[in-house]
């Protein structure tokens, strides 16, 4: 709960809220939580917990297909959420597009909270992490041991949370994502191969850019920094 610095005045989207442990302590803390559940079995617990909050709001149903504008309207708002190995990345992704989000903190297998955070060069390191370094900078707050969970796991979990601080100097987003996801795509690739298949550009036409930015030719995607993602994505939608 701490992990995500919920106060009296945010607006919190809840995913995943199970039985209500969590749930509960958001709605003692937040001015308001509108929490997601899949599983129409917990309706009942959850219907008590409603009960006995007044500015807790409980809906049925998959966030990925879920209208919240219609909810939520312009407010800034917070999200928190126990996501499944699955569909982290497309929930994570889908809050993101959305401008009034104020930051996002999740609990993942610590594995995947390890590739949120990873430093570029690592094996770690993708395009998940590249892109998600467009939004802020996501710091793991606590590893969570498998031991605390009835039955246990097969592994440890971690919280993640990332502050949206979008980066600033950014000509093209939609670019940007776009260059950081083709410079993966393909990680045995040189980024000028990957650029050459993402952007349907020349052999000579990578190299080029890659020169203008100080880049060789032979560099994977996996070299580069937020920073010189930025510089080239920048160079690319002014050439």
């Amino acid at each position: 709960m701490a992990d995500s610095g919920i106060n009296d005045e945010d607006f919190v989207v809840e995913v995943g809220a199970g039985a209500g442990t969590l749930t509960k302590e958001l709605a003692k803390k937040a001015w308001r939580v509108l929490s997601y559940e899949i599983d129409t079995e917990l309706s009942q617990v959850l219907s008590d917990i409603k009960l006995e909050h007044d500015n807790l709001e409980i809906v049925f149903g998959d966030i990925l297909k879920a209208d919240l504008s219609k909810k939520i309207g312009d407010k800034p708002f917070k999200v928190v959420a126990n996501l499944p190995y699955y569909i982290t990345t497309l929930v994570i992704f889908y809050f993101l597009a959305m401008p009034n989000l104020r930051s996002i903190t999740v609990m993942v297998q610590k594995e995947v909270a390890e590739r949120f955070v990873a430093n570029k060069n690592t094996a770690s390191y993708g395009a998940v992490t590249a892109q998600l370094t467009v939004y802020g900078e996501p710091k793991i707050t606590r590893v969570v041991s498998r031991k605390l969970f009835m039955p246990p796991p097969n592994v440890d979990s971690a919280i993640v949370r990332l502050d949206i601080n979008k980066r600033a100097g950014v000509n093209d987003y939609a670019v940007l994502q776009k260059l950081i996801a083709a410079a993966f795509a393909m990680r045995r690739k040189t980024l000028a191969n990957n650029l050459m298949a993402g952007f349907g550009m020349t052999r000579e036409k990578a190299v080029e850019l890659l020169a203008k930015c100080g880049i060789g030719e032979n560099v994977r995607g996996e070299t580069l920094g937020i920073e010189e993602f930025v510089e080239l994505a920048n160079l690319m939608t002014n050439d």
